[in-house]
């Protein structure tokens, strides 16, 4: 695959850990410059990357920053998550924090930089979630914001083509640092990788990968598209519903 080009700046906001550190990885082993910007410093340093403090809910500052940088090949906005709260323990005003996070500051951050990105015929790399395609129980704010996610970048790609190309990568269950507190330990990981098709969660690195495929040349043709990298998504529940042996040609069943 013809990677990145070594001359290129990225941008990878809110990519200090889990899957926006696989980004930054993935970019910086192409010979990118890459840039991570988020509130806090990285645990441990990212090798091959640059870090800049950076409030993303902060308009004024975000502008300051993508002003700033020299050039800028590729953005990808990464920035996001939700912590597990159902819609009636919580007031609108806190649900809209997470619309802001996952759906307000990509925009802010993609005009911030859009006339960099325009000069340099660039491109814009969405980090979206399944959560945006199906029912979101416990963080349903924030499978609203990632479903306008989408659809702001479908927007975007044909608003700024030719000139800047936009896609978004539709996520699934990604294993992080964090995994084991969100699943209940190894064994819970365990179960949850049985419901994937390919039998195991992602790692940042193959979400990362997926980033560096779209923001590439091979993908120059590509804008306005989602890409699914769920490991084949979710076994259908009905499938385990039933203990009846289903075969081929059987009623209500295509063949």
């Amino acid at each position: 695959m013809d990677n990145v080009p070594r001359d290129r700046t990225v941008v990878v906001t809110g990519g200090t850990r889990g899957v926006g550190a696989g980004i930054a990885r993935a970019f910086a082993e192409t010979g990118a410059r890459v840039v991570v910007c988020a509130r806090r410093p990285p645990e441990q340093p990212l090798d091959g990357t640059e870090f800049s403090p950076l409030d993303l809910r902060d308009p004024p500052a975000v502008r300051a920053f993508f002003g700033a940088l020299p050039r800028l090949d590729v953005l990808v906005n990464n920035a996001g998550g939700t912590p597990y709260r159902r819609l009636a323990d919580a007031d609108a005003e806190r649900h809209a924090r997470v619309v802001e996070l996952n759906l307000i500051t990509p925009l802010t951050a993609s005009l911030a930089g859009y006339e960099q990105l325009r000069r340099s015929r660039g491109s814009v790399v969405m980090v979206g979630s399944v959560s945006g395609s199906r029912p979101s129980p416990g963080s349903a704010a924030y499978g609203a914001a990632k479903a306008g996610l989408a659809n702001l970048a479908a927007s975007m790609a044909v608003e700024w083509a030719p000139d800047v190309r936009v896609n978004t990568l539709v996520v699934g269950m990604v294993r992080t640092e964090l995994s084991h507190l969100h699943y209940g330990g190894q064994d819970g990981i365990d179960a949850v990788s049985r419901t994937v098709p390919l039998g195991r969660l992602a790692a940042p690195a193959d979400v990362g990968a997926a980033a560096v495929f779209l923001a590439s040349d091979a993908a120059a043709y590509i804008s306005g598209a989602s890409l699914h990298v769920h490991g084949g998504g979710e076994r259908p529940a009905f499938l385990d519903a039933t203990t009846v042996n289903r075969q081929p040609g059987a009623a209500g069943e295509a063949t």
